[in-house]
This record gives structure tokens, sequence and C-alpha cells, in this order.
């Protein structure tokens, strides 16, 4: 089984420790995000795990964890969300300059196709309008260039979550958003993919077929083929993305929604930043869960016993 960690909070920016503890204790511990009364136990070992791809927005505090996670045999990927928006639209988040710094760290010390740069969410507003993300996607790429031959893009999608903390962020601060015509997001991505293929870098668009213009690829984030290139041989697993349109791999979450304190006001995994602060302040970093949802402390939880299945046998 592949491993994300993970698309539901940043576990490289705050929760390295935990992650190392449970490397070495072989597990973690999740509640099923849909079904509450439901533990998950995941498998962490060598022999279960054919790679882990990890997402974040700032790799420094987790720099030396790949080292170990290098050093034990384990596969991985990392997909590197860096777009410099303003403090408006994500408070906390590391500034660009340290994470192109890291992602060439991470070029020179396992490969240069170990990382994929995600510019991702696109959000259109009064502060980052169209020719915004031409220019700052134009610089980001030409300091990227050799560090990586995959860049990922989508348009931000407005949940129900995303759109109350926009407003709330909007009225705070006094930026306007929009939600463009899918003809300019059809625009934008293939501006982009020419920007892109100009620093040696596949454009690739993220679960939104329906964007992808000339030059634009599907992405694949949880992706087999990459994890094998950086492991040296072939890993068995099937295309089965984990909502509509999604083109990754079979994986395992082991995140959790509302723990993520970046602060990213566009966010779909984070109801609030106080809440999300509040969980991170609760953390226990020797737990087995990332997160222990206090509500269900007393509730006799189901083991499910289906995760830890022998590999896929289609091979990609």
């Amino acid at each position: 089984m592949i491993i994300s960690a993970s698309y539901k909070t940043d576990i490289p920016r705050f929760y390295g420790e935990w992650f190392a503890n449970r490397l070495d204790a072989g597990y973690c511990m999740m509640v099923n995000p849909y079904n509450t009364k439901q533990v998950i136990k995941i498998s962490l070992k060598r022999e279960d795990v054919d790679g882990f791809v990890f997402w974040t927005k700032d790799l420094g505090p987790f720099m030396d964890k790949l080292n170990v996670i290098h050093q034990k045999g384990y596969p991985f990927t990392v997909q590197y969300t860096i777009h410099d928006y303003p403090r408006e639209l994500e408070t906390f988040v590391t500034k660009r300059k340290k994470s192109v710094n890291y992602m060439k760290m991470i070029a020179e010390r396992f490969g240069p196709h170990v990382a994929v740069w995600r510019y991702d969410p696109i959000i259109i507003t009064s502060l980052t309008s169209f020719d915004f993300h031409l220019n700052n996607f134009e610089t980001l790429a030409q300091e990227l260039e050799g560090t990586t031959n995959e860049v990922v893009i989508s348009f931000a999608q407005i949940y129900k979550k995303t759109l109350i903390n926009l407003n709330k962020a909007s009225e705070l601060t006094g930026f306007k958003w929009e939600d463009p015509a899918d003809e300019k997001k059809i625009e934008i991505a293939s501006l982009m993919a020419e920007i892109a293929h100009s620093h040696e870098m596949q454009l690739t668009m993220c679960s939104q077929k329906q964007f992808l213009a000339q030059g634009v690829k599907e992405a694949r984030c949880i992706d087999a083929r990459r994890l094998s290139k950086m492991g040296g041989s072939p890993i068995r697993a099937k295309l089965n993305g984990n909502r509509r349109d999604c083109g990754c791999y079979e994986s395992k979450d082991i995140g959790d929604y509302d723990t993520c304190p970046h602060g990213c006001v566009y966010c779909y995994a984070v109801r609030s930043i106080k809440l999300a602060k509040e969980r991170f302040r609760q953390h226990d970093p020797n737990g087995e869960f990332l997160y222990t949802h206090k509500e269900n402390n007393n509730t006799k939880f189901e083991i499910d016993k289906g995760v830890n299945k022998s590999r896929q046998t289609k091979l990609f």
C-alpha cells in the first residue's frame, strides 16, 4: 500500500516527530472521517508499505526525517506547494525563498524527480489577479528549474467551508475574490503550460479534467511510477482516485482534517484556523493518533481489519 501523508494536513511541517515515532512503532491509528466510530490501524512496516507521498508547504522541519526514511529503504515522493501568496490568503506559510531552497536540497540529495512542485489551488482575488498568477508562476518556474519535471495546478473549489472562510477573510482584510468562468481557467492553464514547458516541466491538472487545455496532462499526485523510479523497483498498484476525476493510484491517507494551522483561507480541509490551532496544541507526538477526537474517548471502536490486505496484483 502507498501511504499518503497527507492531503488532509501538513505532516512534514507540523507533525514530523509524530510520524517518525509511528514509523519506529510500525503502525499508526486513525479515525475514519466518515464514520467516527471506526478506528483504522495502518501498518507502516517496510514490508507493508510500497512508498510514502508527503504533502507540504514547508519541508524544513522534516528534512532530517527524510534522510532517515531513505536510510530505512522506503521510497518516497514529495508534493510541494509553493505559490507565495499574500499573507491575507495564507497567514503562516513560509515564504518562497526557503521552500525553493528545500526543493533544491531534495533534488541534490535524492534525485531531481523525487519532488513535484504544486501551484495550487489557483484562486483569483483582487490581490492575486490573472496577471499576478502568470508573473508569479513564471518567477517560481525559473527558480525551480532543474529541481523537478512536473508542476501540478488546480483551481480553487469553493466548498461550503471554503466559502465561509473566504468571505470572513475578505471582510476582515478587504480583498475581493471571484470564481471565474471555465473559459478563463482554461486560458490561464494553457498559458501556464507554455511557461512550464519553457522551464523543462510538464504542467498537470489535479482532479479537474474540464480544464485540460493544450499542453496540460492529467495529474497523478499519488504516482506509483514516480515512486518506482525513486525506489529502483516496480510498485504494484492500481489506479483508484479518492474523488471524482482523481487520477491517483490507490493509497491510504494517515492525516486528519482540521489539524493544519497554516491559516490558508482557501483550504478545503480546515473549518477554522482557531480549531486547527487548538487541535495542534492538543497533539501528542507520542500518541498513536495524529489527533485523538475527544468525543470518541468512551467509544468502543471497530478496528478495520481490511487495511493491510496483500498488495494489488495489477502492475501499473
